[in-house]
């Protein structure tokens, strides 16, 4: 390129780095930015090329389909971001490797180690806490950052370290779940949940708040995340539930599943219990909009009759949101998670960190993340990270199987606002 060409794309550069950060004002960025105030920052507007990220993605395992829905939105994010810099001039290009974590833990790892050797620094996901929690002294140790969609232990909510997280943390979906038990008229609440980073802590987080709420809980059911056969397990909560009915009412007692797309082999041998049909069902983010359930005939029959509902942190429904999940719908047949909504703005946040601080460096792009996702709105909505990293606040969604003409299907019941606390049913 000529010496000519490069300072017209350096001015290019600048100019979507200006009107970052609140000093530009002749592009209009899509998706659009709104800083609360203008800010004065030395540019440093160098970086040309490749600006190659990694994902880190559940392809295959327990979180399959959600894995295939953030693939399809980080494709549509790369393209959507590439149109934009080929019309602006900017000679950057964006690609996304790709690669399956099964989600497993110990896969996760290798294959960060693997993309980190071939000196990719930048990651979105892994989508798992048990994930973030194996690779996280990696990634520390070697300046990589990673960017999760959909990672929420509280645990992991550590300021100053490389693992950012544009979703909230399970401190905020706990008292979510609590307060749909309370809405349904729930007195006494069983637990079950899977027995990893991610699971403890929800259980943790739901159990507080409930019991804020005057909840009675009985003895909790934890069990291994390798386990693919419950038997014992629904066993020993059909007995719990049997205890509790003594003293309430069935519509007084909530199962709460805190599970991945195990859940369909859980909930297919609940339904052979009666009593567990009596009783009110709760799930969780892992669980909400779990295509593996719909397909399975009959712990989509269970949780229709259940009227099992699970909650997942809402995007913001502007038309950006809609048309994403338009696109995605018609790729995949299904309407994707909310945290493929988050992965597709991870895309576009990195790479603008990338351009405001002009080069491709973690430790710089870290300096900056909070400050280009604060002022960012995307797909899903305001990207506001409180001092962890962290989405710092979120509305949830709430979600529940029903059956149609042609099978069973996702349908959004209602929605959980942080901001009162309060829950509204809406089907």
């Amino acid at each position: 390129m000529s010496s000519r060409g490069v300072s017209s794309a350096l001015t290019a550069v600048a100019a979507v780095v200006a009107l970052l950060i609140g000093l530009g004002a002749g592009i209009a960025l899509a998706p659009a930015i709104f800083p609360p105030q203008a800010t004065t920052i030395t540019q440093q507007v160098g970086f040309t090329g490749k600006l190659t990220i990694g994902a880190l993605l559940p392809l295959t395992g327990d979180l399959a389909s959600y894995g295939e829905n953030s693939k399809v939105t980080v494709e549509i994010a790369v393209r959507d971001v590439n149109d934009y810099l080929r019309k602006a001039g900017i000679p950057v290009t964006v690609e996304v490797v790709v690669e399956d974590t099964q989600t497993k833990p110990d896969v996760a790892l290798t294959k960060l180690q693997s993309l980190a050797a071939r000196g990719i620094k930048l990651f979105i996901g892994p989508q798992t806490s048990a994930e973030v929690r194996q690779i996280k002294s990696y990634a520390d140790s070697n300046k990589l950052l990673l960017v999760s969609q959909s990672s929420t232990a509280p645990a992991l909510a550590i300021p100053d370290d490389y693992v950012y997280r544009f979703c909230p943390d399970d401190t905020i979906q706990g008292p979510a779940i609590s307060a749909v038990a309370k809405a349904l008229g729930v007195k006494a609440v069983v637990q079950v949940w899977r027995g990893d980073a991610w699971g403890d802590g929800l259980q943790e987080a739901t159990k507080k708040s409930g019991e804020a709420l005057g909840f009675v809980y009985a003895e909790g059911i934890r069990y291994s995340p390798e386990a693919k056969e419950f038997s014992a397990e629904v066993r020993l909560l059909n007995d719990r539930v049997a205890e509790l009915l003594k003293t309430y009412k069935p519509e007084e007692i909530a199962v709460e599943l805190i599970a991945f797309n195990e859940a369909v082999t859980f909930i297919s041998q609940a339904a052979d219990y009666p009593d567990l049909a009596r009783v009110r069902w709760l799930g969780s983010d892992g669980t909400a909009q779990l295509d593996e359930l719909i397909k399975d005939p009959k712990a989509a029959a269970f949780s229709v009759q259940v009227n099992w509902i699970n909650p997942i942190f809402a995007p913001t429904e502007s038309g950006k949101y809609t048309k994403l999940v338009e696109e995605a719908k018609a790729r995949l047949g299904r309407v994707p998670d909310s945290y493929a909504i988050a992965a597709y703005d991870e895309v576009w946040v990195l790479t603008l960190a990338v351009l405001q601080v002009g080069k491709y460096d973690a430790e710089a792009v870290k300096s900056v993340l909070a400050d280009v996702a604060n002022n960012f709105f995307g797909a899903s909505g305001w990207i506001v990270l409180n001092a962890a990293g962290d989405r710092a606040t979120a509305d949830y969604s709430l979600w529940a199987v029903r059956q149609t003409a042609g099978g069973y299907t996702w349908e959004k019941v209602g929605v959980y606002s942080a901001a009162s606390g309060s829950v509204s049913f809406t089907g």
